[in-house]
C-alpha cells in the first residue's frame, strides 16, 4: 500500500501546506512545471520523487526528470506527462499510445485546472492535481492525495490551500 501525494505546476513556488501534506505520503509524483531543480531536490528530502518535465522547466529539470514516465505502483500501471489533456480530449502526443495501450491511472498537469475524471472508453482513471504554485491564472492552489492499495486507487482527497499566495 503505497500514499501518494500529487501534485503539478509549483512554477518554483513550494508552498508550506504542500509540504505539510506531503510529509503523509510514502511517495510523491509531480506532472510537471517544477519550476527549477532546488523544488525537486526539495521534495526528494520528503519522500521519493517522481516527476517529470513541463513546457516551463530548464534543461537542469529536463536532464533529470523527462517528458513522460510509465510505471507500475503496486499492480496499477501509471503514465504521467504534463501536457496530455483529459478524457474525449487528449493531446495528440499521447492520443497514438492511450488508445493504443491505455493506463490504469493517467496523469497529466499543464492546466491548471484540477480535475479527477474516469474514462468509461479507455477505462482508465484520469488526474489533474491542478496547480500548487502561485504562478497562473488559477485562483485556488490545489493538489491531491490518493492510497494504491493493489490493482486499486482509493481513497482520493483534493486539497485546496484557499487563495494562492495567502
Amino acid at each position: 500500500m503505497k500514499r501518494i501525494g500529487l501534485l503539478s505546476d509549483t512554477h518554483g513556488w513550494l508552498d508550506p501546506v504542500v509540504v505539510k501534506h506531503l510529509k503523509e505520503c510514502d511517495e510523491i509524483w509531480h506532472a510537471g512545471d517544477i519550476g527549477g531543480i532546488e523544488i525537486a531536490d526539495k521534495l526528494s528530502e520528503i519522500a521519493p520523487l517522481r516527476a517529470v518535465h513541463g513546457n516551463i522547466d530548464d534543461h537542469d529539470v529536463r536532464i533529470v526528470y523527462p517528458k513522460h514516465q510509465r510505471f507500475h505502483c503496486e499492480d496499477v500501471d501509471v503514465w504521467i506527462t504534463h501536457i496530455g489533456g483529459y478524457p474525449k480530449h487528449y493531446d495528440r502526443n499521447v492520443k497514438p499510445e492511450i488508445f493504443e495501450d491505455a493506463p490504469q491511472l493517467f496523469i497529466s498537469g499543464h492546466s491548471h485546472i484540477l480535475k479527477v475524471i474516469f474514462d468509461k472508453e479507455l477505462n482508465l482513471l484520469h488526474i489533474n492535481p491542478g496547480a500548487s504554485g502561485i504562478s497562473g491564472f488559477h485562483k485556488v492552489q490545489t493538489m491531491v492525495k490518493f492510497t494504491i492499495e493493489a490493482k486499486e486507487i482509493k481513497d482520493l482527497q483534493v486539497v485546496e490551500f484557499g487563495s494562492k499566495g495567502k
